[in-house]
C-alpha cells in the first residue's frame, strides 16, 4: 500500500538522476525527511552545528547515490558499500523491491532480506553498469 501510493512517485523517474533524489511525494517528504530528520537531531541530542554538517553530508550522499555516476575516487563509492551502483540496483525494474538502504546503513537490507548482489561491468562506449547477480 505505501510503495503503491506514496514511494512509487519516487519511482516515476525510471533512470536516477542526482536531483531525482529528492523527487518524492509530499507526505514522504514531510514523515520521512522532515519529521524524521526532526527526530534523529531530538533523540541523538546534536548540537546545531552538528546537525547542519550531518544532515548536509545526508543529502550530498542522497543526491550522489541518485547521480549514476561512478566517479573515480569518489569517497562516497569507497567508503559505503551502498553506494552510486548499490541505489542503481533499487531504481532498475528487476531490482525494485531490494537494495532500499539509503543513504547510510545497508545492513537493514541484509537483515529484512532486500539485500541484492550485484557487479559492475566496464561497457564499451566507457562507462559502468550495475547488472543483478539473480537475473
Amino acid at each position: 500500500f505505501l510503495y503503491r501510493h506514496i514511494h512509487s512517485q519516487h519511482h516515476r523517474l525510471v533512470v536516477p538522476y542526482a536531483i531525482g533524489a529528492l523527487y518524492n511525494h509530499p507526505l514522504e517528504g514531510l514523515l520521512l525527511d522532515t519529521l524524521g530528520g526532526a527526530l534523529s537531531f531530538l533523540v541523538s541530542g546534536m548540537t546545531a552545528r552538528t546537525a547542519v554538517i550531518f544532515f548536509c553530508f545526508a543529502v550530498i550522499k542522497t543526491v550522489d547515490d541518485h547521480s549514476g555516476l561512478w566517479l573515480p575516487g569518489n569517497i562516497f563509492n569507497l567508503f559505503f558499500q551502498n553506494n552510486t551502483a548499490y541505489h542503481d540496483v533499487h531504481h532498475q525494474l528487476q531490482g525494485l523491491k531490494y537494495n532500499y538502504s539509503q543513504p547510510f546503513f545497508s545492513i537493514w537490507d541484509r537483515l529484512l532480506g532486500t539485500h541484492m548482489p550485484y557487479h559492475l561491468v566496464k561497457l564499451p562506449g566507457g562507462g559502468f553498469e550495475a547488472r543483478l547477480k539473480k537475473y
